[in-house]
């Protein structure tokens, strides 16, 4: 009698198991089917952006203007006289910290 118990839960227990463990693998098959698929549309997309942005520079090297030389620097401006009350309230300040 034990020993049919002991079977009549492994039974009941395979017909559980078995029925979930199919659904979680189909499960996961489609989730993983998924994935594949966007990362084949990401890769397409990748690759028509490169070959746009390929076409792009071809064009421009071909139909753009030639970049003209760089101009000469303008001379430097000379910089403004600095202001005498600023320049005095520095010695002021020079003179107060170095007692």
């Amino acid at each position: 009698m034990r020993v049919l118990v002991t079977l009549f839960k492994i039974a009941l227990g395979l017909a559980i198991a078995i029925p979930v463990g199919l659904f979680v693998m189909a499960l996961t098959l489609g989730l993983i089917g998924t994935v594949v698929g966007l990362v084949a549309v990401a890769v397409r997309l990748c690759v028509f952006g490169l070959v746009g942005y390929g076409i792009y520079r071809v064009g421009r090297f071909f139909f753009a203007p030639s970049r003209k030389s760089p101009r000469e620097a303008a001379p430097a401006a000379s910089l403004p006289s600095p202001d005498p009350y600023y320049a005095a309230a520095m010695r002021e300040l020079d003179a107060e910290l170095k007692r």
